[in-house]
């Protein structure tokens, strides 16, 4: 028997206390809107029942917090990110090689590219809400301005999740944290303010800034170098490019080093790949227990 919502929602959690802690969230995201329109609607509906009854009947409709666990663990195992499956056992040359026909490697190259756009984005965006917010404090204007900057921090962390999940395969949010209805906004505004997951989401799009012009900066170089050194041969043969001066002497790579160079091209890519598929995998468990609500 549960008398509030909240009662509910702690229940279930301690059921799902063993589960992927994106997985939790969303159940307790989508438990609490229903939960709680569920409720209103039954307020409107039937005014002299209690709220305790009423949730009765609504709770004997969705599900005790055992049903719910076992539903959401079930419909994740059918749905779990592809880029996430387990990958057949393989010897270690085939795993180092075999980089180029894993989509966490190429999703982990993408992911890269894409860090150092929203990296400054989220960077440009927290530093100009953060100090607008500052700014406007004094004045009653700026209380509603740091409502909304504080909501989109929100949406922007879910839409980061997102990326990570599609990308990387890390299993994140899906649903938006569904916050207590009929709040003032002066109370929203405080309970925003002093939730740990705002700040989280704050530190992260700093370090996304930070991690995201590592990221691309040195996929760049690294490719490029890649690149040059496969090209050369080709170059050096169909043209001048190949050829580079030093105080008026015209040197050039003998012959017999085009395979080397061509190899070495090859192998530094491939070791890049396999570094890229790794660290990426790191960058999605921070973006988790940072990005993540407890």
């Amino acid at each position: 028997m549960f008398n509030t919502i909240e009662e509910y929602l702690d229940a279930l959690k301690n059921e799902m206390k063993d589960a992927d802690p994106a997985l939790a969230q969303d159940a307790q995201a989508d438990a609490r809107e229903h939960l709680t329109m569920a409720l209103k609607a039954s307020r409107e509906k039937q005014p002299d029942l209690s709220d305790t009854d009423a949730l009765k009947v609504i709770i004997d409709g969705y599900g005790s917090p055992e049903e719910t666990a076992s539903a959401y663990r079930e419909v994740e195992r059918r749905t779990s990110p592809s880029l996430n499956q387990p990958a057949k056992p393989r010897s270690a040359s085939g795993y180092f090689f075999g980089v180029y026909t894993d989509p966490r490697a190429w999703g982990a190259l993408l992911y890269m590219f894409i860090a150092f756009v929203t990296g400054v984005f989220y960077f440009t965006w927290a530093v100009t809400g953060l100090s607008v917010s500052l700014s406007f404090a004094l004045f009653i204007f700026g209380l509603p301005f740091a409502l909304l900057f504080f909501l989109s921090l929100r949406g922007l962390a879910l839409l980061e999740g997102r990326i990570v999940e599609a990308l990387l395969g890390i299993r994140m949010p899906r649903r938006p944290w569904f916050s207590k209805p009929n709040l003032k906004w002066l109370d929203r505004l405080k309970e925003l303010a002093l939730d740990k997951y705002t700040w989280m989401a704050i530190l992260y799009m700093f370090l996304q800034f930070i991690l995201g012009t590592v990221y691309f900066t040195v996929t760049v170089v690294i490719l490029s170098f890649s690149l040059s050194l496969i090209a050369i041969p080709i170059l050096q043969e169909l043209t001048d490019i190949g050829y580079f001066m030093n105080n008026g002497i015209r040197y050039s790579f003998p012959v017999w080093s085009y395979p080397l160079l061509v190899l070495g091209g090859f192998l530094l890519w491939t070791i890049y790949m396999n570094l890229a598929r790794e660290v990426t995998q790191l960058h999605g468990r921070l973006a988790k227990w940072m990005l993540v609500a407890d």
